[in-house]
């Protein structure tokens, strides 16, 4: 038997137990980035896992009134990018003015298509169905933004100690 095969055995044998609680951190502000925590945070809640999201640093811009439904993709540095086609997008272009807000034009466009919500419409979800949205205080200090300035769904302004607090041996911490 092979050394994966081993471990894969083993794993099989093991007690596993489904997924009780989930603490999703969004520290990044571009669409792909809050997106993948709303998605994730939405498919735990719609799951009956008990789910916390944590946003820090420009993750702040995802649950900022002003900035939620205004984000941007990022077109510099991003190996990912694509022009239709799959043509890799030249890292030149993502600089010129006009262009990044054009990408997230289109980006916001195709969401629209596949009948993605906006970002307030996705954290009324994942708070109606029970989720808690809170806000990194370090990051509000240094930004300098406060519980007036974000959306009415964001439980409260913690620190990462707190966070930690709330998170037992049961919770599985996802950085996105």
């Amino acid at each position: 038997m092979s050394a994966t095969e081993e471990l894969i055995a083993k794993s099989e044998k093991k007690d596993a137990r489904p997924l009780e609680k989930v603490c999703i951190i969004c520290a990044k502000g571009t669409i792909g980035d809050v997106y993948a925590a709303l998605v994730m945070s939405n498919g735990a809640v719609m799951e009956g896992i008990e789910t916390k999201v944590f946003f820090t640093f420009f993750g702040l811009d995802a649950i900022t009134k002003k900035r939620m439904n205004k984000l941007h993709t990022g077109t510099v540095g991003n190996p990912a990018m694509r022009m239709p086609g799959g043509i890799p997008f030249p890292t030149m272009l993502g600089g010129l003015p006009g262009v990044e807000s054009g990408v997230s034009a289109m980006m916001r466009k195709q969401m629209d298509k596949l009948d993605i919500p906006p970002v307030d419409e996705f954290i009324d979800m994942i708070t109606a169905g029970g989720g808690e949205i809170y806000a990194c205080k370090l990051a509000c200090d240094m930004f300098g933004v406060g519980m007036e300035d974000f959306n009415e769904n964001v439980k409260s302004i913690i620190t990462v100690g707190e966070l930690y607090e709330m998170c037992d041996d049961r919770t599985q911490i996802i950085f996105t």
